[in-house]
């Protein structure tokens, strides 16, 4: 995993300075999103390990899959480099890079809140502001629920995880008297 990361890591950093330049992050990301779902789809997986198929096949076929209109030029230009060096799996990992450096870039963490029981909108928002105040950051939240948590919730916000869920302190509890 660390060598895919590696080695997508050049082709998102040059993604990014190019979008920065051309004030375009909404529209490369919404680029790479489509390009990366095409990629890790399997037949599309499939077809890009032919070892017959040239760079040049390879790279008119994944636009076709693209479509006319969902890529502009230099976004195809970009899908051709990647094929002419044999990168297009990549697409998932550089997606997911370009990612990060756009929401490092506009101060945006994702946060991921999981909750024992569907939350209402005013509890979501309660969370999202009070994660806003402790990271000092905007915070583009998405709700899941899992049942095993029992009660509470679960945060994940970038590096940060806030566990108030029935599970974790239950859990925490359990460490605590066996040590």
């Amino acid at each position: 995993m660390a060598e895919l990361t590696t080695i997508a890591r050049p082709y998102a950093k040059a993604a990014f300075r190019f979008a920065r330049e051309q004030n375009a992050f909404a529209q490369w990301e919404t680029m790479l999103g489509l390009a990366a779902a095409v990629a890790d789809d399997p037949a599309m997986r499939s077809f890009l390990r032919q070892p017959s198929l040239g760079a040049r096949q390879k790279a008119d076929a994944f636009l076709d899959v693209c479509g006319e209109e969902a890529l502009d030029e230099s976004g195809r230009n970009f899908i051709a480099l990647l094929a002419e060096n044999r990168r297009l799996a990549l697409l998932p990992m550089v997606f997911t890079l370009f990612h990060a450096l756009v929401a490092e870039q506009q101060a945006i963490v994702d946060a991921e809140i999981v909750s024992a029981h569907e939350l209402d909108a005013a509890d979501v928002e309660r969370l999202v502001a009070a994660l806003k105040k402790r990271l000092g950051r905007e915070v583009r939240a998405t709700s899941t629920v899992d049942a095993s948590l029992q009660g509470g919730v679960v945060i994940r916000a970038g590096d940060t995880v806030i566990d108030g869920s029935v599970r974790g302190r239950l859990a925490r509890l359990a460490e605590q008297m066996n040590s």
